[in-house]
């Protein structure tokens, strides 16, 4: 069998749900070690945090979100989808730019350049062409944002690390990733809580598309004033918050599985009422916690979840979270306050609560990493071929 033939090449989210576990490992621990000076930063023409900003936006998120869009782009189109030597290319791409980040003042820049911005714009393109190639057969009318969302990620990219403006690069990334998980969570939760409880939870078209709209107006909040990111902030935290009452979180948190993906929406919520606060008043907090709301409390509680229903599913198997499954989860949660909540009241361990915050990260996808690589590296089991 050739190698361009072997299981880890027949879908998307094989290689990439892989390098996400393993990106999830790593590269928090990786920064906990440069920010207490036990491990050099990277020599790069830009400043660590700009690399830890952009290895954990665009190193392990798009690992997750590239995988999961080149797996559901296919099936929301009706297409075989992208495969074989394409995933291939694409992963080596994400590799290099790894290197890239990490070698980037022994590079000639032109390189650098190159390496950088190799797979986010290939797999963007992509994803593009898929999406726009067969408009027709798309089984979502709101995949359009979608064909918004894509493009800006190239831009964001560009003002973390080169466009000179730091704080709107990861605040256009944060806006960027939170839209896609809106619209994630919006068809995702429908099912789930129709399969696990039989219960049908509140989808009315305008106010859907209301929160939606409004998550797309603070993508080019760099760009708008403050006191109207302020005001558009805040009504989208409302429309959430009223939303979720709506969506029976009181069945919802019977289940780990599901509960930590309402966590997660209530951390949307919050991490929206303190940027709306942040641009009225002065706030002081111990770290950047609007940033780490979000990336622990939206994208560390939904990828795990999103890594074992997928993994799972799209072998052949059963969508069942075992006990190894459910720790990975519970240790996900452990970290969302040690990073956030706990430096508040003790702010003079800062530096262990990192330590302890990107443990949690290790163990928790090194549990993940271990139950799905394998599985993510064999044949289906139901004898399909992708």
């Amino acid at each position: 069998m050739r190698f361009s033939n072997h299981p880890l090449w027949l879908v998307g989210f094989r290689p990439f749900f892989t390098l996400a576990c393993l990106a999830g490992m790593f590269l928090p621990a990786i920064w906990a070690l440069i920010f207490s000076g036990a491990a050099p930063a990277p020599e790069a023409p830009f400043s660590t945090v700009q690399w830890h900003a952009h290895e954990m936006f665009f190193g392990f998120g798009w690992a997750v979100i590239g995988g999961f869009l080149l797996t559901s782009t296919k099936n929301w189109v009706n297409i075989r989808g992208y495969h074989g030597p394409a995933l291939m290319l694409l992963a080596v791409a994400w590799i290099v730019e790894r290197i890239g980040m990490a070698c980037a003042g022994h590079w000639p820049h032109a390189l650098f350049l190159l390496s950088n911005n190799l797979f986010l714009g290939s797999i963007v393109a992509m994803l593009l062409w898929t999406l726009i190639r067969h408009r027709s057969t798309d089984s979502y009318r709101d995949n359009a944002f979608f064909l918004i969302m894509l493009p800006g990620f190239l831009l964001a990219k560009y003002l973390i690390i080169e466009g000179g403006n730091f704080a709107a690069g990861y605040g256009m990334a944060i806006a960027l990733f939170r839209l896609a998980f809106l619209v994630m969570l919006e068809r995702t939760l429908t099912q789930f809580m129709k399969a696990a409880f039989q219960v049908q939870i509140l989808r009315q078209p305008k106010l859907d598309m209301a929160i939606k709209l409004l998550g797309l107006m603070l993508v080019p909040a760099f760009a708008l004033p403050r006191p109207l990111i302020a005001a558009i902030s805040l009504l989208l935290a409302t429309l959430l918050a009223i939303r979720f009452f709506f969506w029976k979180p009181q069945l919802a948190c019977k289940r780990l599985d599901i509960g930590v993906m309402y966590i997660a929406y209530l951390c949307i919520v919050a991490q929206l009422l303190i940027e709306a606060l942040g641009h009225v008043v002065t706030l002081v907090w111990v770290g950047s916690v609007s940033v780490h709301l979000f990336t622990f409390g939206v994208m560390g509680l939904v990828i795990p979840g999103m890594i074992v229903r997928i993994a799972n599913g799209h072998t052949g198997r059963k969508v069942v979270f075992e006990r190894a499954d459910k720790v990975a989860l519970s240790i996900m949660l452990v970290a969302l306050p040690t990073r956030i909540v706990v430096p508040q009241f003790i702010p003079e361990a800062y530096p262990l609560w990192i330590d302890l915050s990107a443990a949690c990260w290790f163990v928790a996808f090194g549990i993940l990493a271990w139950r799905y690589i394998p599985i993510l590296m064999q044949p289906r089991i139901d004898g399909r071929e992708h």
